[in-house]
């Protein structure tokens, strides 16, 4: 084959499974891995019979592709990324596209834009989501980089992509350079938040109300039958109801030691570098930091005993508080995860179209849910909306949720259950509904020491001012600056 329509670099499970969604939807593919062995196996095993050609080496790789080049990358983030990049410079041409579609750094996408155009070549940088499965049966794809590029391979990656909302494509273009691996960086972000905050609720029901794992997944399929319904609350469901060989819930059995592969991180990184109160997502991601600090939990939790605990006389209407509970934090996440690509896009220049993002993650990734459809709506609506809060249905929403999202906040503070995700969600909805912090403290402390200056609430804003407190520290003051 000499004129495969795409090719793909990386025979790993999520690459193997997007060959075989780009052969079933019509498209040939060329395929190269490090490893050729690798290659052989797969054109030999599932992708047997279809119009998947193997190649054992970058030349031919290069050779087997219809012009202009697409190449799709579908290694480790990192250095295997550079040096693939590297490779593909050497046997492609200009005007040939480089397309990486794992887990890169949006900062690494930028560095890597630029030095495939200054080569004449394109680049796109997308993220993925949707796990294996969705690999193979559409995920959700979220491409930025090289626009011109964008023709070249739209029809290929909306074809391949899960669709939502009468068949709309889950895969639009989402800006310049680094644009798409951002986008599914705070993707990533807000999954880490949903999937503490599902485990902050699971670990209530289970250890205050002392409810079976079958019952459990009983709340949580009716939960999904409502405005929680979404892919992990579904899968939580199964997860509790899943039997070990002797018959009790494998889930007890798990460790409680949870991994990270890095993109939570990223997002924590971002919301510190562009000033945004990404809270609840970065309680997320320290909440699995202190999982894995599982030898030193057990001697602390031999030194630190529990408070007794006060069960809910009602226990049906406080799960329901729970589920109230739930989705107001999922709003206050989303709503975070917004306000960070809104402060990246101003950085970026980036002209992001936030309606369509929550499209793009209605259908074929992680954290696709029924929800989504309100933010695109609310987007819709008001496209410079400035934060998810204000939106009438999720101000309405909140509005009702706030009494039992206390409740349960309440009683799994005095229950001494660890709940951050959720308790810090509570946080910043009370600061951010304060017309008045104590900020005005902090800035007087600041400028005792520092002289760092303050604002009056009695003169204009932008106008600075320097008080002597002790009277023998001078008059002079610092230069004002944010970081």
């Amino acid at each position: 084959m000499s004129n495969a329509d795409i090719g793909l670099i990386g025979l790993a499970v999520m690459g193997e499974n997007l060959v075989l969604n780009m052969e079933s939807k019509g498209f040939s593919v060329a395929v190269f891995n490090r490893t050729v062995s690798k290659v052989d196996d797969f054109v030999k095993g599932r992708g047997a019979g279809k119009k998947i050609s193997g190649c054992h080496s970058m030349e031919e790789f290069a050779s087997a592709l219809s012009k202009p080049r697409k190449a799709m990358i579908m290694v480790k983030a990192g250095q295997a990324v550079d040096d693939t990049i590297e490779q593909l410079l050497e046997a492609f041409e200009p005007g040939d596209i480089i397309i990486d579609g794992g887990n890169s750094n949006y900062q690494d996408t930028i560095r890597r834009t630029a030095y495939v155009e200054s080569k004449g070549l394109l680049y796109i940088g997308t993220g993925v989501s949707g796990g294996e499965e969705g690999a193979l049966t559409g995920p959700s794809i979220m491409p930025g980089g090289s626009k011109a590029a964008w023709p070249f391979v739209k029809p290929i990656l909306q074809a391949i992509s899960a669709k939502a909302d009468g068949n709309i494509p889950c895969c639009d273009w989402v800006g310049e350079n680094g644009a798409g691996h951002f986008v599914k960086m705070v993707h990533n972000g807000i999954e880490y938040g949903d999937m503490q905050l599902i485990c902050e609720t699971y670990d209530i029901m289970k250890n205050l109300l002392g409810l079976s794992y079958e019952e459990m997944g009983n709340v949580f399929e009716e939960w999904n039958k409502a405005e929680l319904n979404s892919y992990l609350v579904e899968i939580t469901r199964d997860i509790l109801r899943f039997k070990d060989e002797d018959g009790k819930a494998l889930a007890e059995k798990i460790l409680d030691t949870a991994g990270q592969k890095g993109t939570g991180k990223w997002t924590g990184i971002a919301a510190l570098e562009f000033g945004v109160p990404l809270t609840l997502i970065g309680e997320a991601v320290f909440a699995r930091c202190l999982s894995a600090a599982k030898d030193e939990r057990v001697r602390a939790s031999k030194i630190f005993a529990s408070p007794g605990k006060t069960i809910p006389a009602d226990k049906k209407a406080f799960i329901d508080d729970i589920r109230k509970a739930l989705y107001a934090a999922k709003v206050v996440s989303y709503a975070q995860g917004y306000l960070l690509m809104r402060e990246a896009a101003k950085e970026y220049k980036w002209n992001l179209n936030y309606g369509g993002i929550a499209l793009m993650w209605r259908g074929g990734c992680i954290i696709r849910s029924a929800f989504l459809g309100k933010i695109k709506e609310a987007f819709d609506k008001k496209p410079d909306l400035e934060n998810l809060l204000l939106d009438p249905f999720f101000s309405k929403a909140i509005g009702e949720a706030q009494a039992s999202w206390r409740r349960v906040a309440a009683a799994a503070i005095s229950n001494g259950i660890s709940a951050p995700a959720l308790t810090a969600a509570l946080s910043y909805f009370d600061g951010y509904r304060s017309e008045r912090l104590p900020a005005n403290l902090l800035q007087a402390q600041r400028d005792y020491f520092g002289a760092h200056t303050y604002e009056r609430t009695d003169k204009k804003r932008g106008e600075f001012f320097h008080t002597n407190w002790t009277g023998h520290g001078g008059n002079t003051s610092a230069s004002t600056y944010t970081v």
